[in-house]
């Protein structure tokens, strides 16, 4: 519940922020704002100062600024407008002032990261340490393509095609331009460097969906409560070294290994301190019929990083950028089918991932809030007529041509997107439920 909560209240931040946008320009543009809203629906929360109505409503999941002679409602229509109302109306402002005030709000949400990502800098940013270390692969899971494509152990990838990668990270964003591509890798193999070749397949935006993955280490580094694991005496810090007859030697030999049990009761041996101890636990089922688990994490080696203002402001900005391209990257890689709809997330996945860094420290709550407000602010410009970026193609159309687009010709434009976008919503939530029950890995 506390995750829900968080979730809403960083998802009405980021709605606050377009809806600001949208606001302010309209006021500049001398436009008379009848309503600002948070959500949609029944009013939770109403009053009124000076001209405008300023809203919470119980649909968290959006929100709205409703202007003077923008379509119908409280006095929506031009035509009921007195010659001084008319003049602050929406409608009645030049189409370069109308495209100001609608491309706005999106135009907000990708300027705050610029914000509050150096801001996250300086606080200090805390990451896996292997993301920034040489990717050198520590396990390959059996049938991947990774596997098929011959990776090993003890691989360092070098370049992909053609471009040269300097750590994790480096490499699955180049992973995300490459998606839908025939990939090359060139591997560096001992004293010998080797190519590696995998074809084009959907669905591949990072080096774990090959099937690759750094080395770590089957070191506990967290103990769920009522779990296997914490009942059987396992500690934090506890190195498992073989379950049952099996040797494990990475933590990805340790899930292959207890799914092997069938939760059946097993001999665990642990390196504690320099010694070795025996514990017997049963795994428990989980989510899906062929899961099991015993409630234990990995223990992560961090980084943190941390900026002075100046290098903080050109960290952020370079981040911000890069996110925005990326983003950019990944929606074209959807269009044209080399992406899975499968990565689509909608509100619950938004919610959930909000809700669960605002759980933690200043600085993740920081780095969502601008991955979040990216997402937002590029999903608002896509030309689908329901959406801002519907509106600004027809502003752009009658500032170019000098005449507006026929009601008619909208009107079918809105319906169209309309039908759009509660597909996309379908499909987001479809994605959403079955993430949830176990559907869709991930």
């Amino acid at each position: 519940m506390v995750t829900v909560i968080a979730g809403i209240i960083m998802l009405g931040i980021l709605v606050f922020i377009h809806e600001l946008g949208h606001f302010c320009v309209a006021k500049m543009a001398g436009v008379k704002v009848l309503k600002f809203s948070l959500g949609f629906g029944p009013r939770l929360v109403s009053r009124k100062w000076g001209e405008t109505e300023y809203m919470i409503c119980a649909v968290p999941l959006g929100g709205y600024v409703q202007m003077l002679g923008e379509g119908s409602g409280e006095n929506g229509e031009t035509g009921e407008l007195t010659p001084e109302e008319r003049e602050r109306s929406y409608a009645a402002k030049s189409p370069s002032k109308r495209l100001a005030i609608v491309a706005a709000g999106p135009l907000m949400n990708l300027a705050l990261p610029f914000l509050v990502l150096p801001l996250a800098y300086m606080i200090g940013v805390s990451m896996p340490a292997f993301l920034e270390a040489r990717p050198c692969v520590g396990y390959v899971v059996a049938d991947s393509g990774g596997d098929a494509a011959g990776f090993a152990p003890g691989d360092c990838i070098e370049s992909i095609n053609g471009q040269a990668v300097a750590s994790w990270s480096d490499a699955n964003r180049k992973m995300i331009n490459f998606a839908g591509d025939d990939l090359a890798f060139e591997i560096q193999r001992g004293a010998e460097s080797v190519l590696l070749r995998i074809p084009a397949k959907e669905g591949h935006l990072e080096t774990q969906a090959l099937g690759l993955f750094p080395a770590q280490e089957a070191r506990i580094g967290g103990l769920a409560a009522n779990m296997p694991a914490e009942e059987a005496g396992l500690r934090e810090g506890d190195l498992i070294v073989q379950v049952g007859d099996e040797p494990i030697r990475s933590w990805y030999d340790l899930r292959t290994a207890i799914q092997r049990g069938q939760g059946q009761p097993q001999n665990v041996t642990v390196e504690r301190n320099g010694e070795l101890f025996d514990f017997t636990l049963t795994a428990q089922r989980g989510g899906r019929e062929d899961d099991y688990l015993i409630g234990i994490a990995p223990a992560q080696d961090t980084v943190t990083k941390r900026y002075g203002p100046g290098a903080a402001f050109v960290a952020g900005g370079a981040r911000t950028v890069e996110l925005i391209d990326l983003t950019f990257v990944f929606i074209q890689k959807l269009f044209s089918g080399n992406v899975s709809t499968e990565n689509i997330g909608g509100p619950i996945t938004v919610v959930q991932i909000a809700g669960q860094a605002a759980q933690t420290d200043v600085s993740s709550i920081l780095l969502v809030l601008a991955f979040l407000s990216i997402q937002l602010g590029i999903l608002n410009l896509l030309p689908i007529p329901i959406l801002d970026g519907g509106h600004i193609v027809f502003n752009l159309f009658e500032l170019i041509f000098r005449r507006p687009l026929s009601t008619r010709t909208r009107e079918i434009a809105q319906q169209i997107g309309l039908m759009l976008l509660i597909l996309l919503m379908i499909l987001a939530f479809y994605n959403d439920l079955m993430r949830i029950f176990g559907g869709i890995s991930g």
